[in-house]
């Protein structure tokens, strides 16, 4: 279904993308087109799924492994900001299958960390293949971060990965990882896929790595400069999930 642009507010544009691009990142998402706040610090670089349902209420509109702690409480006001520096960005509160946002920019606009931390997981290669298996791959060039709050975040369909992003470094939060891109199973679409999980070390699996929790909410308030935190959340659901070593249906 193709949709038609809405009015949302003053300052964005809601658009509502064809479902197609659902399967590709095994979601898809209805962007709002907004400015995020700059980011700062330096410039340069999925646990059954979660419920398909909607997000809370008042949510806005895949390598090596690195051992990680398990989430805790967030440090003192460790900074957070919007995972894509650009003048133009969209993205949407809800997922296709499982909590996830797909962040709509143009193809080498730079991904950069959310927060302060250590990368963990880095795909410079495009395994994916439409006639293999649907999932493992379906990222294409991908970086997640181990963030000093315990929480993961992931980002996937990469044009390219930074030089030097490799697993083990340390990052922090605004430092470039790499640019959007449209690789692995992103049907074509410039964007930047986009994850929360728990690091689940030694036991991961695509499933847990693409996101358990909705992203909007935190996304709403880095967007605009605020600092919302997801470690708690993100603590709550280890606590009631751990660390499954099948996806959901096997």
């Amino acid at each position: 279904m193709v949709s038609l642009p809405i009015r949302h507010r003053p300052a964005y544009v809601v658009l509502v993308l064809v479902p197609l691009l659902a399967a590709g990142c095994g979601g898809g998402a209805a962007p709002t087109w907004a400015e995020p706040s700059p980011v700062t610090g330096p410039t340069a670089p999925t646990g059954p799924a979660a419920t398909s349902a909607a997000p809370p209420t008042g949510a806005g509109p895949e390598t090596a492994d690195q051992p990680a702690p398990t989430p805790t409480a967030t440090r003192d006001r460790l900074p957070h900001v919007f995972p894509v520096r650009a003048r133009k960005v969209a993205y949407h509160p809800t997922h296709s299958a499982y909590p996830g946002t797909d962040i709509f920019a143009d193809c080498g606009e730079p991904f950069v960390a959310v927060t302060d931390g250590t990368i963990g997981e880095v795909s410079r290669r495009d395994r994916y293949d439409k006639r293999g298996p649907q999932g493992p791959y379906n990222g294409g060039l991908s970086v997640s971060v181990l963030g000093d709050d315990g929480v993961r975040y992931y980002g996937s369909h990469l044009t390219e990965v930074t030089e030097g992003v490799e697993p083990g470094v340390r990052v922090r939060a605004g430092q470039q990882l790499g640019t959007v891109g449209r690789t692995g199973n992103a049907n074509n679409v410039c964007h930047l896929h986009f994850g929360i999980s728990p690091p689940c070390p030694g036991e991961d699996g695509w499933w847990i790595r693409r996101g358990v929790v909705w992203p909007a909410p935190y996304l709403d308030s880095w967007r605009r400069g605020g600092n919302r935190e997801p470690a708690a959340e993100v603590t709550r659901w280890h606590r009631r999930n751990g660390c499954p070593a099948d996806p959901p249906g096997r």
